[in-house]
């Protein structure tokens, strides 16, 4: 697998369309912060880090309405890939959907989003949009 972000976000996109509850994805530190930036966010409804095995796992347990059974999640779009690599300024951060939707940063100071990183006036790689 030349791309784990990818296929974390693709995952997800999956279990999203076939309406799971929870989808479970192999663990690494990057994709840890992406799923704490998720259910800070209120995109996901809970995490959980299964320490088994040399690589371990994350659960995540998928959010929707009560009424309408649609995601919280829309869109998942991998931005930054291995192939093209895209990086941003704090002056030209990406705006999702006019600043409903978040973009996740990898930044010197860590995984964030765009808000969080336009704040601390630093910029990094764009890994993918969420709305």
């Amino acid at each position: 697998m030349t791309d784990p972000i990818a296929d974390y976000l693709t995952r997800l996109r999956n279990a999203i369309q076939a309406k799971h509850k929870v989808v479970e994805v192999p663990a690494s530190n990057l994709k840890k912060e992406i799923t704490k930036i998720l259910f800070d966010k209120g995109y996901i409804l809970n995490y959980k880090f299964v320490e088994e095995g040399p690589q371990g796992s994350i659960k995540v347990a998928l959010k929707y309405d009560p009424e309408t059974k649609v995601s919280a999640i829309q869109c998942l779009k991998r931005v930054s890939r291995p192939g093209l690599r895209k990086y941003t300024g704090y002056k030209d951060m990406p705006r999702v959907i006019n600043g409903l939707g978040i973009a996740i940063i990898s930044t010197s100071k860590g995984v964030m989003t765009d808000k969080e990183a336009a704040s601390l006036k630093i910029g990094g790689e764009v890994l993918c949009f969420v709305y």
